[in-house]
């Protein structure tokens, strides 16, 4: 058959092909592959943690955050695996350019949050764009590789091995995060890594797939790039967060650290030093003493008023940084303080710190003071089961309900805890936000103390800082406000002739119609996230 003579295929021009290219036999072992496949999703699921916790350090309100990055990354994978679907040729290649595309959206995510919270309006677009963009070249990788390794065995037996793995991914990045990453890495490297990981994958599959990439040349180049990059940035990382995290702050940060509970800053300008977590003011070091002092003097007042033949005994609940014990140890009366915080981090800092131990006028050196690093919730229900002997005054200076980590220690399950601490005729003090700037809040700490069977009596206190700052007295039984200060030598904010004008209330602070706190609903950190958000807005 000559070349012209019909049914000859010599000579003839090829036919364009418009369907999806043939499978072929898979040129590479399974298991190089499978554990991409583990690769892949571990690093899919830290992406996500890392999203995660950025929003709550930023945004606070952590149930809602999390919420919130949980739908819009799954929903962003539903999205990238439907658009897999449409694309039919070159899959290796666009496989390893998913793999750059999510080494360097992911891997710098975290310094980008880090610099958009200081540098924009609002950093939610900046967070839900990369996790958009995450989400869908996550959600277009599994089944791509899956397509890639089709040619080498049976739908339902790699339909089971790419989703096994799939699955440990998760599981090891779910480990690995809050475990190993997040305490020692911080969130800014952890994403450089993974993202490091991401660009590594894209490495070995353009190896592995070398004669099946076209443009191999300019791919390379392309991932080079990229990691080198990443490199560059995970070896600059401390100094990357410290840049970013500079810029929140007005004054220049003397220490920081990301501890497994929360973030420690410390900040000074001449003489002021200021303590923050995670983000939020704690105390300001030109003032503190007016809020100290409103906090626990007039509590004492009436505490060293109860006729006893014995020593009093106080329990802190929180204040970590020693500056509440510091006036508790003023009295002699008090024979034994135990204090109560979550973070050893802190307490070790302000205990050892000279600047620190000077402000706090070096209060853990003291004998009466025991220190527990322990939840406060669960650190009461201990002492209840072993039926110990009740305080007779607990202080209760823990950081506002800005999520329901620290909302479940205003709740009236709390308040019965401490309730159930406290001698029948002893007495307490809460810290309760602000009356003027949170209003609902501050009611609602009221209203649940009542609730709780603690007769709450509301003051207040101007703090610069922090501007007019509230606290609630309470006791098991009913009790008049204190008149006098017991504290054997002048304090530098209240006085005698003070004291009484701090428990009332102008007009345009009235109490609220609010509900308690419950465990299960914790209205309150609603009611502190809508007053923060809408300040003076009643």
């Amino acid at each position: 058959m000559t070349p012209n003579e019909p049914g000859s295929d010599e000579g003839a021009s090829p036919l364009p092909s418009f369907g999806p290219e043939p499978a072929a036999p898979l040129a590479v072992r399974p298991g190089p592959l499978l554990f991409s496949v583990l690769v892949v999703a571990t690093c899919g699921l830290v992406y996500e943690l890392i999203s995660a916790t950025m929003a709550s350090y930023l945004l606070g309100d952590s149930v809602t955050q999390w919420s919130l990055i949980i739908g819009i990354y799954l929903s962003a994978m539903g999205l990238g695996s439907w658009l897999s679907s449409f694309v039919e040729r070159q899959l290796h290649r666009r496989f390893v350019q998913i793999q750059l595309i999510v080494a360097l959206v992911g891997g710098f995510s975290a310094p980008a949050a880090f610099l958009g919270f200081a540098y924009l309006d609002s950093v939610r677009p900046l967070l839900f764009a990369i996790l958009v963009i995450v989400g869908t070249m996550v959600g277009l990788e599994i089944p791509w590789l899956m397509r890639i390794m089709e040619g080498g065995q049976t739908l339902k037996v790699l339909v089971a091995r790419v989703l096994a793995f799939d699955y440990i991914g998760s599981l090891l990045a779910s480990l690995l995060f809050p475990l190993v990453l997040l305490p020692h890495l911080g969130l800014v490297r952890t994403s450089l890594l993974f993202g490091l990981f991401n660009a590594t994958v894209a490495l070995w599959s353009m190896h592995a797939f070398r004669s099946q990439i076209a443009g191999l040349a300019t791919l390379r180049l392309q991932a080079i790039a990229v990691t080198a990059s990443l490199v560059v940035a995970f070896v600059a990382g401390p100094w990357l967060e410290a840049f970013g995290e500079a810029k929140l702050y007005d004054f220049p940060i003397i220490y920081s650290r990301k501890t497994p509970y929360q973030r420690l800053t410390i900040t000074r300008f001449r003489s002021d030093l200021r303590l923050y977590i995670d983000g939020n003011l704690q105390f300001s070091s030109t003032d503190e003493h007016r809020y100290h002092e409103a906090l626990v003097h007039p509590a004492m007042a009436l505490a060293t008023a109860l006729p006893t033949d014995r020593g009093l005994t106080a329990l802190v609940l929180g204040g970590g940084d020693g500056l509440a014990l510091r006036e508790l140890l003023i009295y002699e009366d008090l024979e034994r303080i135990d204090l109560v915080d979550l973070d050893p981090v802190i307490t070790d800092l302000f205990a050892e710190h000279p600047a620190l131990r000077a402000l706090n006028r070096e209060a853990f050196d003291d004998s009466r003071v025991i220190v527990h690093n322990a939840d406060a919730m669960e650190w009461l229900v201990e002492r209840r089961r072993r039926g110990e002997t009740p305080f007779d005054l607990i202080v209760v200076d823990l950081p506002d309900p800005n999520n329901f980590s620290l909302g479940k220690l205003y709740t009236r399950s709390f308040y019965q805890l401490v309730r159930s601490q406290l001698h029948p005729s002893g007495f307490g003090v809460v810290q309760a936000t602000s009356p003027y700037l949170a209003p609902r809040s501050f009611w609602c700490v009221v209203k649940t103390l009542d609730a709780s069977g603690l007769h709450p009596l509301p003051y207040h206190a101007h703090v610069p800082s922090f501007g007019d700052w509230g606290f609630v007295l309470v006791s098991p039984r009913a009790f008049e406000a204190p008149t006098a200060i017991a504290a054997p030598r002048p304090l530098a904010f209240l006085t005698d002739a003070y004291l009484p004008t701090l428990f009332e209330f102008p007009a345009d602070q009235a109490p609220a119609n609010v509900e308690i706190n419950r465990l299960n609903d914790q209205r309150l950190v609603h009611y502190y996230e809508s007053d923060v958000a809408n300040p003076l807005i009643r």
